[in-house]
């Protein structure tokens, strides 16, 4: 199933034909959770395949054994992709690692009344489109990236693949998300303190980790680990769907990445629209690292 130009409209929101069907998403807002399942919930280029990691990493006690030998959209498979039922059905693990990109007025519906453990991670947008463009060059079954400004544009009009990161992160975010199971986690977090990034994820899990353990999971969901394993690094995929020679799935991991790419025009249109549209959201974000640093001494 190539499908690679192909485009499903799906509640006014563009998805990619090569991995959803108008039926695996409309399965997926149907999906029977168990209490027993754990939901990794982001907007694209937030951090989704680090968790992915950590959440393994955590389930196996930091034995890098899965992590090392099974790709990560089988160990944690995509809710709306069309291979999703097959994975599921093949894999006897439990709990059950789920990953999605749907924004939660679409899947929020399906959550109601289950205990399923709800990872939401988010990451500053002005990182999350630099890194988000950079993989439209290279994945050819999204659509032609054009230039940053125009792609910014996009973004910030919420015309991408995936739709609006704004309705995405308020929604998951908010209060009336009514879900009593969910944890949030930053993208920044995660780079300036991963050992309490995984000590945080292990409690809400209620699977807590002996020190040897925790160090363990901090060595094999480093940046630079997640780089080299072939199993989270994306270099498995056909160059036809993802072309490893115009970059890398795994780029800089770096935070404040986004100073290299905006001029100071796109900076100012960038904060203004960034203004109005989060205008009644609490939610603080880490521009760059001594930012993050203020917040976590902040949260301590």
């Amino acid at each position: 199933m190539a499908r690679l130009d192909v485009v499903e409209t799906f509640h006014g929101l563009f998805f990619p034909g090569h991995l959803h069907t108008l039926d695996s998403l409309q399965l997926a807002l149907k999906f029977p959770f168990r209490d027993t399942d754990i939901v990794i919930v982001s907007y694209p280029k937030s951090g989704t395949t680090w968790m992915q990691e950590i959440v393994t990493l955590i389930s196996s006690r930091g034995d890098p054994q899965m992590s090392q030998s099974v790709p990560n959209w089988t160990r944690a498979p995509w809710l709306e992709h069309h291979y999703f039922t097959a994975v599921l059905e093949a894999s006897p693990t439990t709990p059950r690692v789920i990953t999605t990109h749907l924004p939660h007025h679409l899947l929020g519906p399906a959550l109601q009344g289950s205990k399923a453990k709800v990872i939401y991670v988010s990451r500053n947008p002005k990182d999350v489109v630099v890194s988000f463009y950079h993989f439209h060059k290279m994945a050819n079954f999204l659509p032609e990236a054009g230039s940053f400004s125009e792609f910014l544009n996009r973004f910030l009009e919420g015309t991408l693949h995936y739709g609006c990161w704004f309705d995405h992160i308020k929604g998951w975010t908010s209060q009336k998300a009514a879900l009593n199971n969910l944890l949030h986690i930053s993208y920044e977090e995660m780079s300036m303190d991963i050992r309490g990034a995984i000590k945080r994820v292990s409690s809400y899990l209620q699977s807590p980790l002996l020190e040897d353990e925790v160090n363990n999971c901090v060595k094999h969901c480093s940046f630079s680990s997640m780089k080299d394993n072939k199993m989270a690094n994306y270099m498995l995929v056909d160059e036809a769907i993802m072309d490893h020679n115009k970059g890398s799935f795994m780029r800089k991991g770096k935070i404040g990445d986004w100073k290299n790419m905006f001029t100071e025009e796109l900076n100012q249109y960038f904060e203004r629209v960034f203004e109005s549209k989060m205008k009644d959201s609490t939610l603080e974000f880490a521009w760059d690292e001594k930012r993050e640093e203020e917040l976590m001494n902040k949260s301590h």
